[in-house]
């Protein structure tokens, strides 16, 4: 036991008597691990947040939008394709398997008015189905049914967004908004899903019968009713994947794409969309975290910095113990555990520091922060890696020396 606890001894009475410098050697340390928790536990928050946001339109969906046409060689820009039809929409529902729901959706700018509010804002038109498919739940109010789509009832269902901007604190249910050359009337408001990819906050929906009927929707050359996108409901989530191979496959079928020509479309999965946030995320937490570890690494040199004016200050004292008998292991192994327990606490510490920072930045509202238990081990054990490392030279440098010149040393 008195082997252990000797060298123990003999370090903290080492830290001990030179409590300043001790103190900021484990400022150093505390710094850099603290920058280590928060930055990380934003990125992991960051990351958190996004995938519930995603989350929250469903996994299972499928959005179909226009790509870009192509004319004599020339590509023009994205979205600008014509070819998108509602007639696609009906052959993806009969033909591609798997497929539980289709909405087909027709968007176009319209003037509103309410009031002495006079506005141009986009309005889309869909199936009732769209509900389901994009799992919007009513705030107050209701959706429309199957029965007003089959009649094109002019009625309108506003995201949380829409309903502040035009109505501000007023009940808007039952109140009429003039739109275009039509009079439709309020019956929903959507709750609000805040701003993400896909957020319905700021849509206005209406059933596409009934923007059939106030609009001039475009046809293409064969007469079907040119849409803007096709939103769709994938009944197994692993058949994603297929799902999309097969909707490309028959959408280029059906638009009579060659094989040597791009597609006109674009498919993508929910699943894909997460996977490729998920990919980001997980390399902008890397990043941050690798700017925190340079101050770790600062932290480190600033231990090898002390332990080496350390050696320098007691050679006399290490003189006096080889003298007394002390072995080389002896003396490297006070400095170490000297170097050791200096960032072991300063790692603790700022692991305290980390998390209090990121509970404030979450509490605050700035931005969602996780701490999970992986990043404190790796910043508590990466400290004590840096101590090891950092404290290895000045501790074999101590026991290296000639004991007759140490004492000799003023």
């Amino acid at each position: 036991m008195k082997k252990w606890v000797e060298p123990v001894s003999t370090a903290w009475a080492g830290i001990t008597s030179h409590k300043l410098r001790s103190f900021l050697t484990i400022l150093g340390i505390v710094i850099g691990v603290a920058a280590v928790i928060s930055l990380m536990s934003i990125g992991k928050g960051a990351q958190a947040d996004i995938m519930a946001r995603i989350g929250s339109l469903g996994s299972d969906l499928v959005t179909i939008s226009r790509g870009s046409s192509s004319f004599r060689g020339f590509r023009s820009a994205a979205g600008s394709a014509q070819t998108l039809t509602q007639e696609d929409a009906e052959a993806i529902a009969e033909q591609v398997a798997y497929v539980d729901l289709v909405a087909p959706i027709y968007s176009k700018s319209l003037q509103l008015v309410v009031g002495g509010e006079n506005m141009n804002s986009a309005v889309t038109g869909v199936p009732p189905e769209y509900r389901e498919i994009r799992h919007l739940e009513i705030g107050y109010g209701a959706f429309f049914s199957d029965y007003e789509y089959q009649r094109g009832a002019k009625v309108i269902v506003l995201g949380s967004e829409v309903k502040e901007t035009l109505f501000g604190d007023t009940d808007p249910i039952g109140q009429q908004i003039r739109m275009g050359n039509n009079i439709v009337r309020v019956i929903g408001v959507m709750e609000s899903k805040g701003a993400t990819f896909g957020s319905p906050d700021n849509s206005i929906l209406i059933p596409l019968t009934a923007m059939q009927q106030m609009v001039a929707q475009p046809r293409t050359a064969q007469g079907e009713r040119v849409i803007s996108s096709i939103s769709l409901k994938v009944g197994d989530e692993e058949q994603a994947s297929y799902v999309t191979e097969e909707i490309t496959s028959l959408l280029r079928t059906r638009h009579r794409l060659g094989p040597n020509i791009d597609d006109d479309f674009r498919v993508r999965s929910m699943q894909e969309i997460s996977e490729s946030l998920t990919a980001t995320t997980e390399l902008m937490t890397k990043f941050l975290g690798a700017v925190a570890a340079i101050a770790l690494l600062v932290g480190g040199i600033g231990v090898m910095n002390i332990m080496l004016v350390s050696v320098l200050e007691r050679t006399r004292e290490i003189g006096i113990r080889k003298a007394l008998g002390a072995t080389e292991r002896d003396i490297w192994g006070q400095f170490l555990i000297e170097a050791v327990f200096l960032t072991f606490t300063g790692g603790i510490i700022g692991v305290v520091v980390g998390w209090v920072v990121s509970a404030v930045v979450d509490r605050m509202e700035i931005m969602t922060t996780v701490v999970t238990a992986g990043v404190v081990i790796l910043a508590v054990s990466v400290s004590v890696g840096i101590g090891l490392f950092f404290g290895f030279y000045p501790a074999w440098n101590a026991s290296r020396l000639n004991p007759i010149e140490a004492l000799r040393s003023e």
